[in-house]
């Protein structure tokens, strides 16, 4: 089955503080879970709630565990399509690295519209590098300040579209976009993090994509979110 954990931050903010005191809840909520359970985290900050959980429900493997970075996947995927001028199903593999916040790194390099690569069809760096990763970072926050609440249906179709790769898994040559624990990954992140990294599923298992390579760009960009997500890990966990 699976755990859900949700909370608003008044005004979209990243409440670390709250972030604190929710060890003692997450032993309560979680003490009678199997070892079966599977854990999504949606609440901000995602990636560190979703490793605090895991490091308090110790019955589950951390395999188990993910935040929602599928939102920014989506809205990535979105971005592309509306200036490629296609359909959202002719756009893939675009990739969200790092942490569900405005330092995550939105990665068109390996992305692909209509078969071909996505920086081809688009050919504008200056777009790709600027207008499109920062509406991609900061959407949630652009809907907050205009509607005055938070995009709760493009949430909802978010988790639903995790839970489904998830569990029915993805398709060949395919591959979203999730937080998950970062422990043996094949990137060299620091292996005490919930980092989003591209993933492929089959039977209810993800498996984090290797051999992606990195520009100097997108180096920079992933040290960033790297760097943030390892200082909220140490203002919610003192480590």
């Amino acid at each position: 089955f699976f755990f859900f954990f949700f909370f608003q931050a008044e005004d979209g903010i990243r409440d670390l503080v709250r972030s604190r005191g929710l060890g003692d809840v997450y032993k309560r909520q979680l003490w009678e879970c199997k070892d079966v359970a599977k854990c999504l985290v949606v609440a901000n900050p995602a990636n560190t709630n979703c490793l605090i959980l895991s490091n308090y429900a110790s019955k589950i493997p951390k395999e188990n565990f993910s935040c929602l970075t599928r939102l920014d996947h989506n809205r990535a995927i979105a971005q592309l399509a509306a200036k490629a001028k296609v359909d959202i199903s002719k756009v893939k593999n675009p990739i969200i690295w790092g942490n569900h916040s405005s330092t995550q790194y939105p990665d068109v390099n390996s992305a692909t519209i209509n078969g071909k690569p996505a920086k081809e069809v688009i050919n504008d760096e200056k777009y790709l590098h600027g207008e499109f990763m920062s509406t991609v970072q900061k959407r949630g926050a652009a809907i907050i300040a205009a509607r005055k609440s938070s995009s709760a249906l493009s949430a909802a179709k978010a988790v639903r579209d995790h839970i489904r790769s998830w569990y029915f898994g993805t398709k060949e040559g395919e591959w979203v976009s999730m937080g998950v624990i970062s422990k043996g990954n094949p990137y060299g992140i620091d292996e005490n993090l919930c980092f989003s990294f591209p993933c492929t599923c089959k039977d209810f298992k993800y498996t984090i994509v290797s051999g992606i390579k990195w520009d100097e760009f997108s180096k920079g960009k992933i040290e960033e979110t790297q760097k943030e997500l390892q200082d909220e890990r140490k203002d919610a966990l003192g480590a």
